[in-house]
């Protein structure tokens, strides 16, 4: 805990002390986001955050959390905790539309397994939160009727970053502390930095994805955004563990916190590619260094590293990630080709273009750098990098009728992540400083496989660099 002035944003911690305080109850809290939730889509420009919500199942939620703590035998650290889950996420009874506007055409009557352990854990589930169509962007910008573009809260007129947009803008407004997102390209790392808030990628298995849609099965991961690196240990706790329902997470060793309180990082070691690292706007890579200092100067020593083949990687994973989307959605893409936004229908038939030996030279490339990895993780703890090279873009008045699509721009923004999703490390971004326009900046520190403890070691470090926390200009104080 630290104790800032200023604006700070309400986390699991604050909730809990109103809660056991008896200053609010959960049900008390549920009526105030259900106003804010009527509020921020009436707001010009709409929010757009949290795009299927109930009030009946918000409000049943909360009362029996509030019944749970009246009579102190609360679940868990997230009992009566606000949360919401990305679309493509199964939570009953909303629709799995995943972004489209033509998938879920039903209510869903099963939950994921996320869901159902944020229900287990007495979480309220406020709603299903805005996405990219299909997850195929990382800009979050999705024109269809059903979704529309969700805003930043820090700067309306920009991007939240994609593709699980709506998760972060939910947790940078202020409408809920946690939210869970999925990365198969950077979708839970990229909008948490361009909204300001922490996000983490866990290892690939770490975090069950049963119930979620299995648009690419071996570059996603599952994670927590939340506004603070304490909760989204909290999270990651809650849901890290094997699923028998879920096949790639079965092995995985216990997930722990070990050390992750330690007073400083003496006997850390810090691995910077500094050519690698310095591919970003000269803004960013300011900041950024500034930080890498900050970590030194906590007792952590800097190493300098060389990350091989990036080029090759970055391929690599744009190779596997389309294929296998493709190769998922290609009912889809026969059947409801013209229902899908331009950008979509433009990724998906790009991926039709890459064959089957395309698929397995790109899957050799991975063994290649897992290997690599190996090697570097045998002599630093962690490697550090921005964490995306730019501050979130402008939004254009076409964008909100066409939508968008700027290739250069989403191959750029996933730079410094698709290494985290090709090979399956766990990668966690945390807020440092603003650009001069205001915009949000965030530092990535990526560690072995399993090893999510040393990066919240790290990351809770990372946080006291920022001297001051802005204040979001859409921003909702569920508590107040």
């Amino acid at each position: 805990d630290s104790a800032r002035n200023g604006f700070s944003f309400k986390g699991i911690k604050d909730y809990l002390e109103c809660y056991r305080s008896g200053k609010l109850t959960p049900s008390q809290v549920a009526k105030n986001i259900i106003a804010m939730l009527e509020d921020c889509d009436k707001s010009t420009p709409p929010l757009r955050a949290i795009v299927q919500w109930d009030r009946e199942q918000i409000m049943l939620m909360a009362e029996a959390s509030t019944t749970r703590y009246r009579n102190n035998c609360t679940l868990s650290y997230l009992d009566g905790i606000p949360v919401c889950l990305k679309e493509e996420f199964k939570v009953v009874p909303y629709h799995h539309r995943v972004g489209t506007v033509y998938l879920g055409t039903e209510p869903e009557t099963e939950d994921a397994t996320v869901a159902k352990k944020l229900r287990e854990a007495g979480a309220i589930i406020i709603g299903v939160s805005n996405m990219h169509e299909l997850g195929t962007g990382t800009t979050g910008c999705n024109p269809n009727r059903y979704h529309k573009i969700p805003r930043n809260p820090y700067k309306p007129n920009h991007f939240t970053g994609g593709s699980s947009s709506g998760s972060a803008a939910a947790v940078a407004a202020g409408l809920c502390p946690v939210a869970i997102g999925t990365d198969g390209g950077g979708s839970v790392r990229i909008p948490a930095s361009f909204c300001g808030v922490v996000g983490l990628k866990g290892t690939f298995g770490r975090i069950s994805c049963h119930g979620s849609l299995p648009l690419s099965y071996s570059t996603v991961s599952v994670g927590p955004i939340c506004t603070s690196v304490a909760d989204a240990a909290i999270v990651y706790s809650i849901l890290a563990e094997p699923d028998p329902l879920y096949p790639y997470g079965l092995k995985q060793p216990k997930a722990t916190l070990s050390d992750m309180c330690a007073p400083d990082l003496k006997g850390l070691k810090l691995g910077v590619d500094w050519t690698f690292f310095k591919a970003c706007d000269a803004e960013v890579l300011s900041v950024c260094e500034k930080a890498v200092e900050h970590l030194r100067s906590l007792g952590a020593s800097v190493v300098e590293v060389s990350l091989p083949e990036m080029e090759e990687a970055r391929v690599a994973h744009v190779i596997c990630i389309l294929s296998e989307m493709r190769d998922f959605l290609q009912p889809d893409f026969n059947k409801h080709f013209q229902e899908m936004n331009l950008d979509t229908r433009a990724n998906l038939a790009l991926a039709s273009q890459f064959t089957a030996l395309d698929y397995i030279t790109a899957n050799r490339q991975r063994t290649r750098s897992m290997g690599f990895l190996r090697e570097i993780f045998s002599t630093v703890n962690c490697i550090l990098t921005p964490a995306v090279p730019c501050t979130a873009p402008r939004i254009y008045e076409s964008d909100l009728l066409t939508g968008s699509s700027d290739m250069s721009f989403t191959v750029r923004s996933m730079r410094f992540m698709q290494l985290g999703n090709f090979t399956g490390i766990p990668g966690l971004v945390v807020p440092i400083g603003y650009s001069t326009a205001g915009l949000p900046i965030n530092l990535q520190v990526m560690a072995k496989w399993w090893d999510e403890a040393v990066l919240l070691r790290i990351g809770l470090k990372l946080e006291q660099f920022r001297s001051q926390t802005k204040k979001p200009s859409i921003y909702y104080d569920i508590l107040a």
